[in-house]
């Protein structure tokens, strides 16, 4: 059966800095219809740095939603009509000044498809070459180098929430073997 679910009319509710949200009034399989919320966003990029010796370079800032300091692999928004390969070399240099030459490709998470639009592009980036961090002027973080053996074992046991982060993590020690 096909379960395609069909527009018929939107709403926009709030047009935001990031993101945007309407509400849809939807034709179901059945004939009836419905309301969904939908949170439109740019997407985002996330990316496993690894080096030669194993280790991983993660961030960590505080997220105000959660209230929260968080332990995060770099990561950042698409900005408009950015692709997403040449916004995770941005984003990598911007939080923790690295360049790598080796990009791998590991894959797109929906970080809440009841919900949002979002996309987020995950990369493995290898062949590091320090530099500066140049994080955005609103964006305050501390770059740390962890082992990826630990940083897996921390995605595994819950200590690291941050879905991105677990997905990223567990991505890059299945393909190097860690």
């Amino acid at each position: 059966m096909d379960y395609t679910e069909k527009a018929i009319r939107r709403v926009n509710r709030y047009e935001g800095i990031v993101v945007d949200v309407d509400v849809d009034l939807v034709r179901l399989p059945n004939g009836g219809e419905s309301f969904r919320e939908v949170v439109r966003h740019p997407g985002g990029v996330c990316v496993a740095a690894v080096d030669e010796d194993g280790r991983v370079a993660v961030v960590r800032q505080f997220r105000y939603p959660l209230g929260d300091h968080l332990l995060e692999l770099p990561a950042g928004k698409l900005e408009k009509g950015e692709e997403p390969m040449p916004a995770a070399v941005r984003e990598l240099s911007e939080e923790t000044g690295l360049e790598a030459e080796n990009w791998r490709e590991l894959g797109v998470l929906y970080t809440s498809p009841g919900i949002s639009t979002e996309r987020l592009y995950l990369y493995l980036a290898t062949g590091l070459r320090r530099g500066e961090a140049h994080p955005d002027p609103n964006e305050f973080l501390d770059v740390e180098w962890m082992p990826l053996a630990e940083l897996r074992a921390l995605a595994m046991d819950g200590s690291i929430r941050d879905a991105k982060t677990v997905a990223g993590v567990l991505k890059a020690a299945a393909i190097l073997g860690d």
